[in-house]
């Protein structure tokens, strides 16, 4: 399958697909790419419309940057038009500001599906939820000018966008905390060398990288490409012998796949 025009084209993202590659885009490059609620339901929509025959989705950003994070308009007294402040939100009750919160984090939880493999292109800023967004996804290829900053410590709060689960399992515990709790930039180097960048490249070989990756990645048969997945990210919360045990069941399922033997 491959569309010409997008799928989805709304508050600053857009989703196309060609053949079994889909590509996210943000589309705001006049503000550095910036998030907002809006921005997030989008990704989330995106994510719901991506077609059952895409394996591999790549995220990119038009612009220097990927993501420059939060719309800082978000703490402005008035919000975002049509939206509740995030101190109006803060005033009412727990629960909601719970609910409200799960809500935003669907648009960075999808990207890890076992059906499909994720990519993210990223250049430039991605600062703050850019960041996360940026850990949302199985992969990472870099610009050599790429900056890394977890910055909400700065702003009173905490990453609460699901990134502080794969950027412990990234980088480690204490590289984690360090680089949240002091919100320093993480260049191109140094995302590399700790686990963060699957790659660096030069900022004009980005899209090409990517495009080389996601063609390897298409290489193999999906359905094992989709059980290693699966395996392997089970892994983080397996004991060895768990994981043993998951490779052989896994395995099972593939050979008789292989043999034509159905249960």
């Amino acid at each position: 399958m491959t569309s010409l025009d997008p799928l989805l084209d709304k508050d600053g993202v857009r989703l196309t697909v060609d053949d079994a590659v889909a590509t996210v885009t943000l589309t705001n490059p006049a503000k550095r790419n910036a998030q907002s609620p809006a921005l997030w339901r989008a990704l989330t929509e995106a994510g719901r419309a991506v077609p059952g025959t895409v394996r591999v989705v790549v995220l990119r950003g038009e612009g220097k940057s990927f993501s420059a994070g939060l719309d800082r308009q978000a703490f402005a007294p008035e919000g975002f038009d049509g939206e509740p402040s995030f101190l109006d939100m803060a005033r009412g009750p727990e629960s909601g500001l719970d609910a409200t919160i799960a809500e935003y984090q669907e648009a960075f939880t999808w990207w890890r599906r076992n059906d499909i493999v994720s990519i993210a292109a990223v250049q430039g800023h991605a600062i703050g939820a850019g960041f996360q967004l940026a850990l949302a996804c199985d992969l990472r290829i870099v610009a050599d000018d790429v900056q890394f900053a977890m910055r909400e410590t700065s702003l009173g709060l905490v990453p609460d966008l699901t990134g502080t689960h794969p950027l412990v399992h990234l980088v480690g515990y204490a590289r984690a905390l360090e680089m949240c709790a002091t919100g320093r930039f993480v260049s191109a180097p140094e995302a590399e060398r700790t686990g963060l960048a699957n790659l660096v490249v030069p900022a004009g070989q980005l899209d090409a990288a990517t495009q080389d990756l996601a063609a390897a990645l298409l290489a193999a048969p999906r359905d094992a490409v989709t059980e290693t997945k699966a395996l392997l990210r089970g892994a983080i919360s397996r004991t060895y012998e768990e994981q043993r045990a998951a490779e052989r069941a896994a395995q099972g399922r593939r050979l008789r796949d292989l043999a034509g033997i159905t249960d």
